[in-house]
């Protein structure tokens, strides 16, 4: 009974400590501070505990109420990275997109540029680098990566996460170049010659690399099966042009008979 008793007084005594730890956790209102650095502070002490909501909330406060200042550029980046680190990947995208297009000539533009194309490529299905593919896959998020990293490698030929984006793209490319591949192999060997040359195509126009020779050759055989000969004379004529002066261009030019 005397336990009983005693229950309610310490449920009182509790009560306000929530109070107290609610303000440092993800609920309720953040005890904000005067100056916008001490709030950016406390919104990256958040973030880096995994405080998303807490973190949000400071860097929106100061965003909001310094829009003046370049406290308020470096929160609206902050908000950014919080929606990365919450791997709301379409989100954080749109975010580093918006700061890149509001502050163009911003010091860490080119990271808000990176970190959008990274936000891209993590949104990349993870079973879709299991290769080669049963059937077709949705390319939506790996052409948006695709496209994100070439603009980011294209426009910022100094910035110090050019190598990391270049490496990545690479990787894309190389499983797209395999997927494309393998779709027209698996055309080819059903004698749908038309489709597995469009397949190649695609890999030529969209995807350029070191290995362009080879499916130029294919291109050659594929519209010769075809009975097109302006197409598979062209073919040749490509590989004499894209890569003047190796064997694979004069092998081709034996081809033509020139």
């Amino acid at each position: 009974m005397r336990l009983v008793r005693l229950l309610p007084l310490a449920v009182l005594i509790l009560l306000p400590g929530c109070g107290l730890f609610a303000g440092n956790g993800d609920f309720g209102e953040p005890d904000y501070a005067s100056e916008a650095s001490t709030n950016l502070k406390r919104g990256d002490e958040a973030l880096d505990s995994s405080q998303y909501q807490l973190a949000e909330k400071y860097f929106e406060y100061v965003k909001t109420k310094f829009p003046f200042l370049e406290a308020s550029r470096q929160a609206e980046l902050r908000l950014a990275d919080v929606s990365f680190e919450r791997e709301l990947w379409t989100e954080a995208a749109d975010r580093y997109n918006g700061f890149v297009k509001l502050h163009p000539t911003h010091p860490k533009v080119d990271y808000a540029a990176y970190r959008a194309a990274l936000s891209h490529y993590r949104d990349i299905p993870s079973d879709w680098f299991l290769l080669p593919p049963s059937s077709e896959k949705d390319q939506t998020q790996v052409r948006a990566a695709w496209e994100a990293l070439n603009d980011f490698t294209r426009t910022y030929t100094q910035s110090q996460y050019l190598e990391d984006a270049k490496k990545k793209q690479t990787e894309i490319r190389d499983r797209l170049v395999r997927h494309e591949v393998y779709v027209a192999d698996f055309y080819e060997k059903r004698d749908r010659w038309s489709a597995a040359a469009s397949r190649l195509e695609t890999v030529l126009q969209k995807y350029p690399g070191p290995e362009d020779d080879k499916y130029l050759f294919r291109l050659h055989d594929l519209y010769s099966r075809l009975k097109d000969s302006n197409k598979a004379r062209d073919a040749l004529q490509r590989i004499i042009t894209r890569l003047p002066g190796t064997p694979a261009a004069e092998r081709a030019q034996k081809m033509l008979g020139s």
